[in-house]
């Protein structure tokens, strides 16, 4: 089964756990539409691609891990969206949660997802408590205070903010734990991991950056320009174009020597530089390559 295949189902046996019974319809279809469909899933596979490499065959902790891992996502790209913060009216190429439910509904959707994060992993992880509460630790320190992306979306409250710290926050790690969580899953320690996911976060934080400013709405899915527009840190606007793709094209290789040294090291090390080459808008690839 591929990782993707394994996501997508993972996911579905998280919402239909928090769908049983008598939910609140309204909450429930917001919630699936959060979810489904996703984008590229790239945190939760690499949650798998960790696990893998470390030599794990089973991958039952890994998928809860990567399910967790893509609702807190999930979650937080629903209140990114809020009128409060970014008030986007498109996410994945849709209309955003708050847009098509209401912000009452958004705000409970983005939260109930995030208990439900935890609550799949402790049903899951059940089979296996000697690995529970590492990973429950894992998964809360990549979310909350003092380093986690809800740490990374305060920075933006504050009059001056260190754009490296705010997006290692807000972006790396949530990178980070997905790494984390694949090696705990697989019962490695976790530490050699934290460095290689905080680099590849940072990857994505200089991509999402370079596709706000020359990238196509219709094609990265939601409004561009935005950083610009809400004066938000941006690695383009203290580097200009050109200087964040050489910044995220150095990154890249930083992020596939940092893989810890494990039974899947080179494959993993591949498959880091093909989903990094894909962050890129095709236009500017060969710019970036």
């Amino acid at each position: 089964m591929d990782a993707n295949t394994r996501v997508e189902r993972a996911l579905n046996a998280a919402l239909a756990y928090a769908e049983s019974g008598h939910p609140p319809p309204g909450l429930a279809d917001a919630m699936r539409y959060a979810v489904f469909p996703g984008g590229a899933r790239v945190r939760p596979r690499l949650c798998l691609a960790v696990a893998r490499a470390c030599g794990d065959t089973d991958l039952t902790l890994a998928e809860a891990s990567a399910a967790a891992v893509e609702l807190m996502h999930c979650a937080s790209l629903v209140h990114d969206d809020l009128p409060c913060f970014d008030d986007a009216d498109a996410r994945r190429g849709k209309p955003s949660v708050h847009r098509l439910f209401g912000e009452r509904l958004a705000v409970l959707a983005g939260d109930a997802m995030i208990v439900l994060a935890f609550q799949h992993m402790a049903r899951i992880g059940a089979c296996a408590p000697d690995r529970l509460a590492n990973l429950i630790l894992t998964l809360g320190r990549a979310i909350g205070m003092p380093g986690g992306i809800v740490a990374g979306q305060a920075w933006e409250c504050e009059p001056a903010i260190d754009t490296e710290e705010y997006q290692r926050c807000k972006t790396g790690a949530l990178f980070a734990g997905a790494a984390e969580l694949g090696a705990a899953s697989a019962g490695k320690d976790t530490g050699p991991w934290r460095r290689m996911g905080e680099l590849l976060g940072a990857c994505y934080q200089v991509a999402d950056d370079i596709c706000d400013a020359a990238g196509d709405a219709e094609v990265v899915g939601k409004p561009v320009g935005q950083d610009t527009a809400l004066d938000r840190p941006s690695m383009v606007r203290d580097f200009g174009l050109e200087g964040a793709i050489a910044h995220f094209r150095d990154l890249v290789d930083q992020c596939a020597e940092a893989v810890p040294d494990c039974p899947g090291r080179t494959s993993l090390q591949s498959l880091l530089r093909l989903e990094a080459a894909r962050l890129i808008p095709e236009k500017l690839r060969e710019v970036a390559a």
